[in-house]
């Protein structure tokens, strides 16, 4: 039988991850390691100036004390698993919120899917695209677009009928939207997030400083090129796009060669 590890960066219960589950268990056994508090935009860190506790929730199923989703998925790989042998696949999500453009680069749910392909496993990150500081999704909302598509993805995945490449990882963004409003998938390329600088200061009775991070509205630049994330989203589209870890600028290469060899 196939087994998924899931994970996500909103923590053990989060109405994602319960519905990721739901989703996914008809195709394999689930286990589930995920942070026992919201760890959101905490990037791909791993938790180095600590020891981190594993706590069994229920069969399969654990939350890790102040761990990042980054330190769920290495600490799972090495102590859950058999000696030499991994998950066929590992999904970080659903994730409450976009993660597009370079938001990709904040994200705990993101950064999840890059350490299961570090490790050499599989993997996607899923999020749902909400309106209005996800109000919806605390009135109920039921998921179902998000379970339907990661449910078709997983098992074409497993009927080997979808293409996974090495090091890549497929980040899925879902339009706040019903399934019979979804026009479709597109793949697409990770558009250009457009980022204010929201912080709130604010003092505590003692009269001591402190500052709110606050929350950026989702603004893109425009561009004639539709085949962004942002876009497909904007037209109900489901958003898939492959992401690389390699970072590097291969469009800069020859301009940075030609000026060090002028420079010379």
């Amino acid at each position: 039988m196939k087994q998924i590890l899931l994970t996500n960066d909103d923590g053990f219960d989060a109405l994602g991850l319960k519905a990721l589950i739901e989703a996914l268990t008809p195709l394999a056994k689930i286990i589930v390691v995920a942070p026992a508090k919201n760890k959101s935009a905490c990037g791909h860190s791993l938790t180095l100036d600590k020891p981190l506790r594993m706590d069994c929730v229920a069969d399969d199923y654990y939350k890790i004390d102040d761990g990042t989703p980054t330190d769920c998925v290495f600490i799972s790989l090495n102590n859950l698993f058999k000696e030499n042998y991994k998950p066929d696949l590992i999904i970080s999500g659903i994730n409450i919120g976009a993660n597009m453009g370079e938001d990709i680069t904040y994200s705990g749910t993101a950064a999840a899917a890059m350490e299961a392909v570090l490790q050499g496993v599989p993997s996607i990150a899923i999020s749902q695209v909400c309106k209005d500081r996800c109000q919806e999704i605390k009135n109920g909302w039921d998921f179902a677009l998000a379970k339907e598509t990661i449910f078709t993805i997983v098992k074409k995945i497993f009927e080997n009928e979808f293409p996974l490449s090495n090091r890549r990882f497929l980040n899925i963004n879902i339009p706040p939207i019903k399934p019979n409003e979804c026009k479709g998938i597109k793949i697409t390329k990770a558009g250009h997030r457009e980022y204010g600088n929201d912080t709130h200061r604010h003092y505590s009775p003692r009269g001591e400083e402190f500052y709110w991070i606050g929350l950026h509205p989702l603004i893109w630049q425009a561009s004639s090129d539709k085949s962004c994330d942002f876009e497909a989203i904007k037209a109900n589209y489901v958003s898939i796009t492959p992401v690389m870890l390699d970072l590097t600028s291969y469009d800069d290469i020859k301009k940075l060669d030609n000026w060090l060899k002028k420079e010379n």
